[in-house]
């Protein structure tokens, strides 16, 4: 999407600029939801169970806590959430050694935000040993801080990760541009009172109220998150 970008301070009809923008990372940035999906196969695989796959659309998004959780107990696996954990990170980490592919629009939307100076987070369930590795590939020059769901106590589908993000970056929320692609992270950011642009990577999620549902990021640009403040 091509246009002219205008500076960080455009105010809307409002009269109230976009002050940040906070990123989520897995199936928004980068396109790792099907890693994790066969992580989780091949560590229960290894304990004896198969995982059904509608149960991809009650993981997908949420901390480790919430998913685990509840692959635990459909499948009465005996292992403790601990345990599994650590099995799911590093299945994970075995499969993004390498560059990690992003996902369509990613690299161009950071480069411009970064551009424009554009106060940038990065905001994911995932915890600090996964976003310091997905970093390598994201450049993490692109962001002024990061969140990660282990730092929080209480992470998405709660508003903390996002209210800590705006308070880190000196914004209010109500004034922060929000890019997630799962139902967990849309309901953390609008629980935080930000605007809210879906980018749907497994479920659908249908548009709302202070909600905006795109295909891809290559229909994000900055002229559209500032006209996301007017609403």
């Amino acid at each position: 999407m091509t246009s002219t970008v205008p500076a960080l301070g455009t105010r809307t009809a409002e009269g109230s600029a976009l002050q940040a923008v906070l990123l989520d990372m897995d199936g928004t940035l980068v396109d790792t939801e099907g890693f994790w999906w066969d992580a989780e196969v091949a560590v229960f695989g290894s304990l004896g169970h198969a995982l059904d796959e509608a149960w991809r659309e009650v993981v997908v998004g949420g901390p480790m806590t919430r998913s685990a959780g509840f692959l635990i107990e459909a499948t009465g696996a005996d292992i403790t959430l601990p345990e599994l954990t650590v099995l799911l990170n590093d299945g994970f980490e075995e499969r993004i050694s390498s560059a990690l592919p992003l996902m369509p629009g990613a690299a161009r939307l950071l480069a411009e935000l970064a551009a424009h100076e554009v106060p940038t987070a990065l905001v994911s369930a995932s915890h600090r040993r996964i976003i310091d590795r997905v970093l390598t590939s994201l450049g993490p020059e692109h962001f002024a801080l990061t969140v990660a769901g282990d730092e929080v106590e209480r992470t998405k589908p709660y508003p903390d990760p996002y209210l800590l993000a705006a308070a880190g970056l000196g914004a209010d929320p109500a004034r922060c541009a929000v890019i997630e692609d799962t139902a967990t992270g849309v309901a953390a950011a609008e629980a935080a009172g930000c605007h809210v642009v879906a980018v749907p990577s497994v479920a659908p999620i249908p548009p709302a109220y202070r909600r905006t549902v795109v295909p891809s990021l290559e229909h994000v640009n900055l002229p559209f998150l500032h006209g996301l403040m007017g609403y």
